[in-house]
């Protein structure tokens, strides 16, 4: 690190959790944001801040007016404008040395692969299943750690599936493909905006810890948020060994 960088990140240097090396880490790593909208918002600000080195940001949609009630990452003269480009005039102001990639389409196939293979965390921001069981596959085919997070009307939810080990669980442990589950969308539902910002910074907060290796992350573990009534906690879960993505079966094919 030079100087300037010393100064930036001081805060964090002080924590001896963190230190020199774990900024470092930080400075040195890749992370992918898929989804540039409530979640992906705050957790991309606090992580340019922090210095992550490279942010890639992808989404596909373009900012609207009704996005702007908690989506901070946007302005209202940005309406309009591809989020992902948006995302990236912002990201400039808050830390010009945090270079943001953009991918202004939707994220799948050969350009979900190669975008996680080159992130060293990813951060599961979307609104929507396929794309989250899509990027799970892809993470635990690199081996890649992964935050998610989901937020609707007053509840939230954070959880972490680091990859990198074998006897971890995967999103789709906890949350299988194919049974009925019921995918709401807030513009349909509703979402309270501060509830975006809680989700999207823990997010943010669970990807610094694996990046600067402190702390442990909420593997095996989901935080349940009810902001109504203010409520937090945790329900553990295991890797389930009949798992169609991360199993034994899945393993021998």
């Amino acid at each position: 690190m030079n100087d300037d960088q010393l100064l930036r990140y001081s805060r964090h240097i002080l924590l001896p959790e963190i230190d020199v090396e774990g900024q470092q880490g930080i400075i040195d790593s890749t992370v992918l944001i898929v989804g540039a909208g409530g979640l992906g918002s705050p957790a991309a600000m606090y992580l340019a801040s922090a210095g992550v080195g490279t942010l890639i940001l992808a989404d596909g949609d373009t900012v609207d007016l009704t996005n702007l009630q908690r989506q901070i990452l946007h302005r209202e003269d940005q309406a309009g404008m591809l989020k992902a480009e948006s995302g990236r005039q912002t990201l400039a102001g808050i830390n010009p040395a945090t270079q943001v990639e953009v991918i202004a389409q939707r994220l799948e196939g050969e350009l979900l692969e190669e975008a996680v293979s080159r992130a060293s965390v990813v951060l599961d921001c979307c609104d929507n299943f396929a794309t989250r069981h899509a990027v799970n596959r892809a993470c635990l085919r690199y081996r890649k750690p992964l935050v998610s997070g989901a937020a609707v009307r007053f509840d939230g939810q954070v959880s972490v599936y680091d990859l990198r080990y074998v006897e971890n669980p995967c999103y789709h442990c906890l949350f299988p493909e194919g049974e009925d589950l019921a995918e709401m969308r807030c513009a349909v539902t509703g979402i309270f905006a501060p509830l975006t910002g809680v989700v999207g910074s823990l997010q943010a907060c669970e990807a610094l810890k694996i990046l600067a290796s402190c702390g442990e992350p909420l593997v095996g573990r989901l935080l349940l948020i009810d902001a109504l009534s203010m409520n937090m906690r945790t329900v553990r879960y295991g890797r389930d060994p009949g798992c169609a993505v991360c199993g034994e079966a899945a393993a021998q094919r």
